[in-house]
């Protein structure tokens, strides 16, 4: 299959205050070869798409990193955290500390979290659905960066929003059991009564304001309303994923 320009990944790039040194970017599914239900840029080889379309945005994704190997996670809604390229590392995020790779992400509702150093030396990237917040992705991810949580600088990419997100009551008492402040990221449902409307954004902001953390961009986006992204909940489990990649240039 082609390479062709026009497959070439819409790419959203973060907003927030990276040295130059610091790559970083987000797919859309605007623009690329997968066709119906993973139209049209989706790079995730386990959802089912056809495996050429697949391995073709991989491609492109390499491109778009002057061909940079990059470090494909098996994500399984933890919080391990991978330091190296071992192939088919079991891990919801990654670091790098030199140029050999890039960290990547994939999600369609979960919240891709962005990390570097005010000094432009090191990167980090973790997926956090909510059972990955709850069970410390995120303080692993500033573990794993290895300097004082105050250097670090944060941004949110694409996650579904409290607006779309019901979940029961099991997944309220999960955080607030641990965190009481964290009742401020729920709101009652108006579908179900019982249940409550969860806004990963602030579940993960109040998780890395306590670690220390407090420069901290982007949240403004919502997956399960916007055409432009993949959503696992819109679309009943079945679709793409768009990638986070991080990388230090």
């Amino acid at each position: 299959m082609s390479d062709a320009p026009d497959l070439r990944p819409t790419l959203i790039l973060p907003d927030w205050p990276a040295p130059v040194t610091v790559g970083a970017f987000v797919t859309t599914r605007e623009t690329g070869p997968s066709q119906g239900d993973f139209a049209a840029f989706n790079p995730a080889e386990h959802v089912g798409d056809n495996t050429d379309h697949v391995a073709l945005c991989r491609r492109l994704l390499q491109k778009e990193l002057h061909d940079r190997p990059l470090l494909w996670l098996n994500q399984v809604h933890g919080a391990r955290v991978q330091h190296g390229l071992e192939a088919s590392a079991e891990a919801d995020a990654s670091v790098a500390f030199d140029q050999r790779h890039a960290c990547v992400v994939l999600t369609a509702d979960c919240l891709p979290i962005f990390f570097c150093d005010r000094r432009g030396e090191r990167v980090g990237i973790a997926h956090a659905g909510w059972r990955g917040l709850a069970g410390g992705v995120l303080e692993a991810t500033v573990a794993a960066m290895g300097i004082p949580p105050e250097e670090l600088l944060v941004w949110f990419g694409p996650a579904i929003s409290n607006a779309q997100f019901e979940v029961g009551p099991e997944v309220q008492q999960t955080f607030v059991g641990v965190h009481p402040e964290a009742i401020m990221a729920f709101e009652p449902s108006p579908y179900r009564l019982g249940h409550f409307m969860a806004d990963l954004y602030r579940l993960a902001r109040l998780r890395l304001e306590r670690l220390g953390v407090s420069s901290i961009s982007g949240g403004h986006f919502c997956s399960a309303c916007e055409s432009r992204f993949y959503s696992h909940r819109r679309e009943n489990g079945r679709t793409g994923r768009m990638a986070s990649v991080i990388w230090l240039r």
